[in-house]
Formats: C-alpha cells, sequence, structure tokens
C-alpha cells in the first residue's frame, strides 16, 4: 500500500468510526504534511481519494470538510447491520413536513380553553356540533347526505367496527378484499362471523374502494355500480372505508359507494389519520337509519373512544376550511414524493420496471432478482413484496415515511441490492 493509501485509510476509518465529525474541516494540505509526517504532494492525493469517494468536499478559498450525507449513510448502514428499519417503505407513516404543527397547535390551545365543554365527559356518540359539521362536510365532499344523528364518532376505524358489530344481531358471513385486512378480519371473527375473502354474495361486504390493495388501486366506477346493484339483490351490507378517497390524484374523483346506492344498506367510514397525522385518532362512519336507531336505543352500552379536545379543536379546523387546505397540501406533498423516489430509480436501476399507482401515492418496482428477499431487511430496507417468481421480484413502495433527504441514500440502497 503507497503512503497516499494508507492516509487515505486512516482518515476514512477516523470518519467512519465518528472521531472526525460530520461537517468538520480537515487540516490544510500544509498542516497535515506536518501532521502526518508525510509529503504535501501524499495529501493532496489522499484528500483527492477521499473526495472522489465521497466522504469529504472541498470549498473553494476554504478547505476541505467532511460529508454530512456520507457520514449519514454510514450511520445508515450501522443500524442496518443492527437490524434496524433505516428506510420505510411499508407503513405508511406520516412525513413531519406535510403537516403544520403550529397551526393545529393553536387549534388545540383554543379547545382547551372552552373549560365549560371539558368539565364533561364525551357523548358516547361523538360531540354534535362535530357531527353536524362532518355531514356537512361528506355531503359536500362526496355526497353522502346524513344527519348528525346517523354519525358515530370513535377513535379509529377498528373501535367503530367493533361497535358495528354489536349492533348486528346475524352473525353471517364477511368479505375482505384480501389477508391484509388482518386487524378488521380479525374483529368480525372474535364477533362469530364467518371470515371471507372476495365473496361477492357475503352478507357484509367489506371495501376500500379508493385505496382497493397494497399498489393503491381504485375501483372503477363500473365494478361500483355491479357491487351496489349485486348487494341490493342478495339484501347484503356494504361497509365502504372510504379511505384515501381525497387522494385520488391521478384519476377522475370516482363516486362513493354510499352516493350511488342511495345510503340504503352502505355504511360510510372516514378518517382523519392520513389527512392530519396518524396520532389523530378520529374516526367516523355512517349508518342506515335502520342501524342509527338501534344505536340511539343502545347508547347506553358505548363510551367515547376519541379524544374532546381533539374533536373541538378539528370542529373549528374543518369550519375554519383548514382542512381543505391541508388535503390539498398533503396530496402535493406525497404526490411529488413519490415522483420525485421513482425518477431516482428509473435512474440507478435500468432494468427495472418502474410505476406509480392509480392514486399516485405508491412506487410499483419490478426488477431481476435472484436472491432471498430477505436482503433487503436485513440491509435495513422495509417495503412489500407482492411478487417474487422466475426470477423477478414485484416490491410496493410508499415514499410516506422517508424524509426526502435520505431519497438519494435509499434509491442507492436498493440498487445496490438489485445489482448484485
Amino acid at each position: 500500500m503507497s503512503k497516499y493509501e494508507e492516509l487515505y485509510k486512516r482518515i476514512k476509518e477516523e470518519i467512519i468510526s465518528g472521531q472526525i465529525k460530520p461537517g468538520a474541516k480537515l487540516p490544510s494540505v500544509r498542516k497535515a504534511a506536518v501532521l502526518y509526517a508525510v509529503s504535501r504532494t501524499t495529501v493532496q492525493n489522499a484528500y483527492f481519494a477521499l473526495a472522489a469517494d465521497g466522504f469529504i468536499y472541498s470549498e473553494p478559498q476554504s478547505g476541505y470538510y467532511v460529508s454530512r450525507r456520507t457520514a449519514e449513510r454510514i450511520e445508515d448502514k450501522k443500524a442496518g447491520a443492527k437490524g434496524r428499519v433505516i428506510y420505510d417503505f411499508k407503513s405508511g407513516s406520516a412525513d413531519k413536513n406535510s403537516f403544520e404543527f403550529d397551526v393545529w397547535r393553536r387549534y388545540m390551545k383554543n379547545a382547551l380553553r372552552d373549560q365549560e365543554s371539558l368539565l364533561t365527559y364525551g357523548e358516547p356518540q361523538g360531540e354534535e356540533r362535530l357531527r353536524e359539521v362532518l355531514a356537512e362536510y361528506i355531503r359536500e365532499k362526496r355526497n353522502v347526505v346524513s344527519s348528525a344523528g346517523r354519525i358515530v364518532i370513535g377513535a379509529g376505524v377498528q373501535s367503530l367496527l367493533s361497535v358495528l358489530c354489536s349492533l348486528t344481531d346475524k352473525k353471517g358471513t364477511v368479505s375482505f378484499p384480501d389477508r391484509s385486512f388482518v386487524q378488521g378480519a380479525s374483529l368480525f371473527g372474535d364477533y362469530g362471523f364467518t371470515v371471507g375473502y372476495r365473496n361477492k354474495n357475503a352478507d357484509i361486504i367489506y371495501v376500500s374502494p379508493s385505496h382497493m390493495n397494497k399498489r393503491g388501486d381504485v375501483m372503477p366506477n363500473k365494478r361500483r355500480m355491479e357491487l351496489v346493484e349485486l348487494a341490493a339483490a342478495n339484501h347484503s351490507l356494504i361497509i365502504e372505508d372510504d379511505y384515501e378517497s381525497d387522494f385520488q390524484y391521478s384519476v377522475s374523483p370516482a363516486p362513493s359507494l354510499h352516493a350511488l346506492a342511495g345510503g340504503g344498506n352502505v355504511i360510510y367510514m372516514g378518517s382523519f389519520s392520513n389527512l392530519l397525522l396518524p396520532s389523530i385518532r378520529i374516526s367516523f362512519m355512517v349508518l342506515t337509519p335502520e342501524l342509527a336507531e338501534k344505536y340511539k336505543k343502545n347508547i347506553f352500552k358505548y363510551n367515547q373512544t376519541a379524544a374532546k379536545t381533539e374533536q373541538i379543536a378539528l370542529c373549528q379546523y374543518i369550519q375554519d376550511g383548514r382542512l381543505k387546505a391541508q388535503i390539498r397540501k398533503t396530496r402535493r406533498f406525497y404526490t411529488s414524493k413519490a415522483r420525485v423516489f421513482a425518477r431516482m430509480l428509473e435512474e440507478r436501476i435500468p432494468a427495472a420496471q418502474i410505476e406509480i399507482s392509480e392514486n399516485a401515492l405508491q412506487i410499483i418496482l419490478t426488477a431481476p432478482f435472484d436472491k432471498e428477499p430477505s436482503i433487503f431487511e436485513k440491509n435495513g430496507i422495509s417495503l412489500n413484496i407482492e411478487k417474487y417468481e422466475n426470477k423477478t421480484i414485484t416490491a410496493i413502495l410508499n415514499t410516506g415515511a422517508v424524509p426526502q433527504k435520505k431519497f438519494e441514500a435509499a434509491a442507492d440502497a436498493i440498487a445496490e441490492i438489485l445489482k448484485k
């Protein structure tokens, strides 16, 4: 090993180990020659090699500095070696830059000032004023016509499904789109229902038309009408989880099943976790007139699970038009992230086929692959593997939880795995 290679290796190890911190300025060529007892040419060659490999960069008239991005990638590799998730393309968690925390904080502070409201327990059905605002909101947004009296608010869809199951006397069959709906299927099973998948003749049919599967496919209008007509003929109940309807960005907005069916046999469900933050657990459902009547007779059996302060804050947030603005911002933000990362993958993996889902949020990657899929996990990459056969892998990536500053490192890591 030549002298400049020895010096290169020494400085590189000091950077990797953290002895030289990200952003730190390296000694000048003249000073380094004295410190390391080598010639200036040796230092210059070592610095050139470190810069070429991305460990340092040169600032004109200033000197050499340790690259922050390289340091982050080193830390990411260490985390991956310990089995931690570095790039989460699976969970769909929120990006902190998608939400205006200061604005929401103001609404929460205002809700806490409403002392009279906070002195009482929350209404089991949800705060009346919020239900009135929601009734107007879903009528305008999705043509779901309902009175506030038919709306039930809860902390998440799961808690509302539990209420719905308790209102259903006949414990018959329930159908889900696929086996990824684990929590819903488990809940219905616990209540004595026979759980199936893609069964059009089930007593209860659970669908999420705006996000039918992991790919983010949107249910076509023709299929919506067929489902509504079939359910009416079979006297089936449809549960329409209108998950991500606000993110139908690349396709024309499709009518809700509730509107197509006239609401007679459709339970409409919505949630604010994706539009605001996952931690804001406020969901709602619109009961049929018959189930709403039954709910009112048994309302004493139920407790409210959603925080009263958040309900008060959300009510004013919607009234002031903040939710509409947040939807526009969130939609632009996440669809832009998907497009940016898709381009990075296309540049790095020419052999791959890269698609963006119908709702413009997911990336579908299909590429040659002849290794164990667990290699992604071992390198700290979490993603949904849809199919792996004939030395070809199809993976679904949701960029929501990955900060954009980590995109290049993440794309490099995926490309490295697929090129090996």
